[in-house]
């Protein structure tokens, strides 16, 4: 299980240990965004979620916390990317530029990158929930039992030689 900020790495990542693990991937971005950019609503993102937790194996990164307490008690290791707001931002601020009109791989199809009003909508979001989310994933982290392991990255260094290493 994977969790992090807007921009911390979590699509990133997961494809990483997903190739050094063979464990098949789920981004919560193919389960928040319909396409043309179309959010699903919240009944719906619950369903697939718990869809995804009830398969024997997984790495699934991202959000929807509302399903955070059923996927944790399904999964083996919690990997929070705890990173700087100034370098989320710029990587989320990077990533629409190199992928400007197409989709990113943790992406529906009909989701391209681009500067259009969800992506300012975005940016607000990231900037507005910057120490609510931050609280969110803490509260999650120490709510993670003794007998479970939990991994908190907080630099691309520490990321790197996480992979390095493996889990």
């Amino acid at each position: 299980m994977i969790v992090g900020q807007p921009g911390s790495g979590k699509s990133t990542l997961a494809r990483a240990l997903g190739q050094s693990t063979g464990l098949p991937v789920m981004h919560i971005d193919h389960i928040h965004w319909m396409p043309g950019w179309v959010e699903r609503d919240r009944a719906a993102k619950t369903r697939l979620c718990h869809e995804v937790e009830a398969r024997e194996t997984w790495i699934f990164e991202g959000g929807h916390s509302a399903t955070w307490p059923n996927r944790l008690a399904r999964a083996d290791l919690l990997i929070w990317l705890d990173l700087p707001l100034p370098l989320r931002f710029w990587r989320v601020i990077r990533r629409t530029v190199a992928w400007h009109g197409r989709n990113r791989p943790d992406l529906p199809d009909g989701c391209p990158e681009g500067f259009h009003g969800e992506t300012l909508a975005f940016w607000r979001f990231i900037w507005r929930t910057r120490h609510s989310a931050r609280q969110g994933l803490q509260r999650l982290w120490d709510s993670v039992p003794p007998d479970k392991r939990r991994i908190r990255l907080t630099s691309p260094a520490a990321v790197r030689r996480f992979l390095q290493t493996g889990p």
